[in-house]
Parts: C-alpha cells; sequence; structure tokens
C-alpha cells in the first residue's frame, strides 16, 4: 500500500468519523456540534495538527499507521435518549467507517483488476482499521463509551481509573498489543472484500 494515499485515506475517513458523532447528536437533540461549526466535512474544520498530520508521520517507521481529528464537541444531557444516546452517538463514528469499508469493498469486488484495485484496497483496509482501532475499550476511545454505556453504577471506580489513566493505558496497547487487533481486521477486510486482496 502506498503510504502517504494510506495517511491521506485514513486522514480523511476520521473526518467522516468524526462528523457523524456530530450528525447523530444532532439527529438526537444536541445542536453543539451545528453551533461549533463542525457538523460539515470540510476538511479545515476538522484536521488535528498533532493528530491529522505530526502522529501518522512519526508512526511511518512503526508500521502502525494511525490518524485522528479534532473530536467533534456535543452536550449529553441535550439528547433526548438519555439512556442509550451517549452510546448511540459513541457508535456512530466507527459504524461510518463501516459502512465505507462496506461500500468500497462492494466497488472493490465489481471492478475489473487493474490500477484502482489498490486504491480501492487501501479504502477498506484503512477505514477497517479506524473501526477496529476506535472500539478498543479505552478512553478517550468511542469503545470506552459503549463499555460506559453498560457499566453497573457500582463499577464507577472502574469508569474513574479508566477516565484517569485512559491515555497512558493507550499508548501501552498501542506500543505492546495493538497486534491483537491484526486477526479482528483481517476478519474484516476479508469480509468486505470478498475473501481478500485480487492483487
Amino acid at each position: 500500500m502506498d503510504t502517504i494515499f494510506l495517511i491521506f485515506v485514513i486522514v480523511f475517513s476520521a473526518i467522516i468519523h468524526e462528523y457523524s458523532h456530530g450528525w447523530m447528536a444532532n439527529q438526537l437533540g444536541d445542536q453543539t456540534a451545528k453551533y461549533a461549526g463542525r457538523l460539515t466535512l470540510n476538511p479545515l474544520k476538522h484536521i488535528d495538527p498533532i493528530g491529522s498530520i505530526l502522529l501518522p508521520l512519526i508512526l511511518i517507521p512503526t508500521g502502525f499507521l494511525f490518524a485522528y481529528a479534532k473530536p467533534v464537541p456535543y452536550n449529553p444531557y441535550n439528547l433526548r435518549d438519555q439512556k442509550w444516546g451517549s452510546l448511540k452517538v459513541a457508535i456512530a463514528g466507527p459504524l461510518s467507517n463501516f459502512i465505507l469499508a462496506f461500500i468500497f469493498g462492494i466497488t472493490l469486488q465489481l471492478v475489473p483488476i487493474g490500477p484502482m484495485t489498490s486504491f480501492l484496497y487501501t479504502i477498506v483496509y484503512a477505514n477497517v482499521l479506524l473501526g477496529v482501532f476506535n472500539l478498543v475499550p479505552i478512553p478517550p476511545l468511542d469503545g470506552s463509551k459503549v463499555l460506559f454505556s453498560f457499566l453497573p453504577a457500582s463499577a464507577l471506580r472502574v469508569r474513574q481509573v479508566l477516565e484517569q489513566y485512559g491515555f497512558l493505558i493507550l499508548i501501552v496497547f498501542i506500543m505492546s498489543f495493538s497486534q491483537v487487533l491484526t486477526p479482528i481486521m483481517k476478519f474484516f477486510v476479508d469480509l468486505f472484500v470478498g475473501g481478500g486482496p485480487r492483487f
């Protein structure tokens, strides 16, 4: 895969990911993202200098490429669905990436093998990467918000510890355990492209 193209796709897919959070929150009654000017696909509104540019460049030598856009703000207290609203907003981001992976995976299966094949496969791969990685239940990733939606009140201490040390735990996970995601990613990539790349 061409590294520069992969970084570009990851960044743009991360923008769609963040937009989807804002869109879902808006659908559920919270217009915070809209008022902040973030309910748009304009890249200039979402690009984070560190997460969208510096981080992927630093990660190139490691072989594990990742990027993120500026988180879209939302106020959970404005959501009409107070029980599951935060869960819906959280899951909207990864879901948007899986939808993109599905669409481009179908396209990949329909087009003849040629120059576009590698590009389409890269788009599928990048979106599966974002979707799977963001579902890891470590703050500030979306997976933590999914986890917190199901934790009982008695597990408040667990949530507090994860929120306090989440970024450190995430760094350790990326450095030591990120390869555990490889078989999960392979499963979804193969699922979306019909068994694997055709080039």
